[in-house]
């Protein structure tokens, strides 16, 4: 008798449970079907990104970016500028390398895009970013200038290509720079056979930097330092030539003819014109 009280107990605590089943659980692509943005949202969102640019709030753009980058519908004309946003508010916070990642996927991603060579200069911005001082390590400036050369080549035509050979001209300057130092360190230490060699590799790698007229002189007491007064007349002759109202130059040459065999060839290469 007693168990068949609690058989009934049972059944009756069961058939009350059932009154309260909860809803089955919705599934995970069900829940996330169906939640894009509207056009009018969408808007909003790239007008507080724009805002956040406008206001240098790089905190504000990478987080409003991201966003926008959940939301965009492909094909949108300004995803790509969210890209090249992204990277600007990582360059703000000098985070150069992922600066440079961001530009990257611009150029790399949208090769056809108006804002592609853009990006491609701010690639070598962010990599000029990482080389602030000339005496040290020059990898990045070597790296910023594959890249400046690689925009010249991709975009020839692109307002961007112009800036960036104002950029080869800068980065020239700092590579002449470090060598120039490494030749007076030379100097100092009378290595003068070394020295020639630095300040020979400027004027005839950089010679429209602004040291190359410092650097020739330099290389024309170096010269004198070891007696070699062939080469002091013909790099006279050419600092005459090229760099003639370089004050400096015309005390450390005067008194010095031209070289005897006037047709022989140059020492060094002269400079190019200067770009159009």
């Amino acid at each position: 008798m007693m168990r068949r009280v609690a058989v009934l107990v049972s059944l009756v605590f069961v058939a009350g449970c059932g009154n309260n089943t909860p809803p089955a659980a919705t599934p995970v692509a069900e829940a996330g079907r169906d939640r894009s943005a509207t056009p009018e949202l969408l808007d909003s969102l790239w007008a507080q990104v724009q805002q956040a640019v406008e206001r240098r709030k790089w905190d504000q753009v990478t987080t409003l970016v991201g966003q926008f980058n959940l939301e965009v519908p492909p094909g949108d004309a300004r995803a790509t500028r969210a890209r090249l946003y992204m990277g600007e508010a990582y360059l703000g916070k000098k985070e150069y390398l992922q600066a440079a990642r961001e530009f990257r996927r611009v150029s790399d991603e949208n090769p056809a895009d108006s804002l592609a060579a853009e990006g491609l200069l701010r690639v070598g911005d962010s990599y000029m970013g990482l080389w602030r001082r000339p005496e040290l390590d020059p990898t990045y400036g070597q790296a910023a200038l594959a890249t400046y050369q690689e925009l010249l080549s991709r975009y020839p035509d692109s307002d961007a290509a112009k800036q960036g050979q104002l950029r080869i001209a800068d980065l020239n300057d700092r590579f002449a720079y470090k060598q120039l130092k490494a030749a007076q360190y030379y100097l100092r230490n009378k290595a003068y056979d070394s020295a020639i060699l630095y300040l020979k590799d400027i004027a005839a790698t950089y010679p429209r930097a602004k040291v190359t007229p410092e650097a020739l002189v330099l290389l024309i007491r170096a010269y004198r330092a070891l007696n070699y007064q062939e080469d002091v007349q013909e790099t006279c002759e050419y600092l005459r030539k090229y760099h003639p109202d370089r004050v400096d130059g015309q005390k450390t040459c005067a008194g010095v003819s031209a070289p005897a065999d006037s047709a022989a060839p140059a020492p060094l290469t002269p400079p190019p014109p200067p770009p159009s």
